[in-house]
């Protein structure tokens, strides 16, 4: 008789969600975490991360105050105050994770987990618990939740620079980073220390940021990063990072240019956290690095699923979240509620907020004739600030149907609005449900209500 139904490997939001569910659906749970409770998301990334977002528009909210009529006197920013608080939240939150799992009655295993068979877990010492005694427990299913972790590319010099987990506890904030990397962590953390006042090199190899974003959203972000003092080096690559002195670092780019910082960040992607685990040893499918699963997250092991960022699939976290929620349901209610993954949204939190949702203009215009709206304007609030800066808004529209098939944003609050109109997207309300929608006046969001003629009309081009 195993010892637990259905055993965890990895607490993240993911994990999480799913031992909660299932637990509450009457199965006994296990579940094990070597380094914090929560995951990526909650200690070394969009919770921590967004705290910092904030704290990087208190130099500009000052100088709209100003503009407004404030007397703001001190401009002055304490980076060991923000941390600190950020650590104190973080360490709230990973209690109430803690906590969670134990009201719904899971077991918790603190250390390093891996496979000895399809059945058999050991759990030995982690971060956590470093002189843990190794310990071993059988379970009737498995569940692999451990997400991912960021990567450092092949070059000469790599271990002088920093990785997104790192950016988290620095001791003092740097007057000078180098960031390599052009995604989402890479554009956010430019905005965060350019923000609190870093001078800050980006660097990605694409001519535009953001791959996998709608091009013209890409080239607004790419158009704004140097009015927020960012320096740009688009279409490059690091070659070598060379350690200059203390804080002192020269990094040499793929086209002989060479820039000195006193701090380099590689910001150059992620990939699945199964390293130690034992797959490969019970036999379970990798594919490009990542756990290979089906639509139901199952493995070709009858009895081990996979989750999350693990299985490289959709990698943010409420996807991770639903894909443990539906698991769950699906093994132990007997049925399982379903999420629209074809229309995920999804925000980078730069100094201006990008946000998207459904298809892009290049994505739609492979699949049918489409009409493009768009609009570009100064926001009210920008009036009395004079800041040269304007929010773009734009819908793509199916021709025939007349369907929203694609929505997407560049300016403040932009997530905040896109969840909304994401839901408009799921539903597939038409072009029209928009245009008799009354707008709320004066606001940005409104714009989305109001755009009457399309910018542009393209015929189908299938991708080859």
């Amino acid at each position: 008789m195993p010892d637990f139904d259905v055993f965890v490997i990895g607490a993240g939001s993911g994990g999480v969600r799913f031992a909660r569910i299932a637990a509450q659906n009457g199965a006994k749970v296990a579940i094990a975490e070597s380094r914090h409770w929560g995951g990526t998301c909650v200690n070394l990334g969009c919770v921590p991360k967004k705290l910092m977002v904030y704290a990087s528009e208190g130099a500009e909210a000052a100088e709209d105050a100003r503009a407004y009529g404030w007397d703001i006197k001190t401009g002055a920013h304490d980076w060991q105050k923000l941390i600190a608080a950020k650590d104190k939240e973080i360490e709230r939150l990973d209690g109430i994770y803690k906590s969670m799992l134990g009201k719904a009655g899971v077991e918790l295993f603190i250390g390093r987990a891996k496979l000895i068979d399809a059945n058999t877990i050991e759990i030995g010492p982690g971060p956590l618990d470093e002189q843990a005694e190794p310990r071993r427990v059988t379970a009737k299913r498995i569940v692999i939740a451990t997400g991912g972790r960021p990567t450092r590319p092949p070059i000469e010099g790599a271990d002088h620079a920093i990785i997104s987990d790192q950016a988290f506890h620095l001791k003092d904030r740097p007057e000078r980073i180098c960031i390599i990397g052009g995604g989402y962590i890479g554009v956010e953390f430019a905005g965060i220390f350019a923000g609190l006042g870093s001078q800050v090199d980006l660097v990605f190899r694409q001519d535009l940021p953001l791959r996998g974003f709608d091009q013209e959203l890409r080239e607004k972000l790419h158009e704004a990063l140097p009015h927020h003092g960012i320096t740009v080096h688009a279409g490059q690559s690091p070659e070598r990072i060379e350690k200059l002195g203390e804080s002192s670092y020269r990094v040499t780019l793929g086209n002989g240019e060479s820039i000195e910082t006193g701090l380099v960040f590689f910001a150059t992607g992620r990939k699945p956290n199964i390293d130690g685990l034992r797959l490969e040893a019970v036999g379970v499918t990798l594919k490009n690095g990542a756990v290979a699963v089906d639509e139901r997250s199952a493995t070709n092991i009858a009895n081990i699923f996979a989750i999350g960022d693990v299985t490289d699939r959709i990698n943010l976290t409420p996807v991770a979240i639903a894909e443990g929620h539906i698991l769950a349901e699906t093994l132990y209610a007997g049925q399982a509620r379903s999420w629209s993954f074809e229309t995920t949204p999804k925000a980078v939190f730069f100094s201006e907020t990008l946000a998207s949702v459904g298809l892009t203009e290049e994505e739609a215009v492979g699949e049918a004739d489409i009409e493009v709206f768009t609009a570009a304007f100064r926001p009210l609030r920008q009036t009395l600030i004079g800041r040269d800066r304007k929010a773009f808004m734009k819908l793509i529209v199916e021709r025939e149907s007349q369907k929203v098939v694609g929505a997407h944003m560049m300016g403040d609050a932009a997530a905040e609005m896109m969840q909304g109109i994401a839901i408009a997207v799921t539903a597939g309300l038409k072009k029209i449900d928009f245009d008799r929608t009354i707008g709320i006046h004066p606001t940005t969001a409104e714009e989305f209500v109001t755009m009457r003629s399309p910018t542009r009309q393209r015929e189908r081009t299938p991708r080859s």
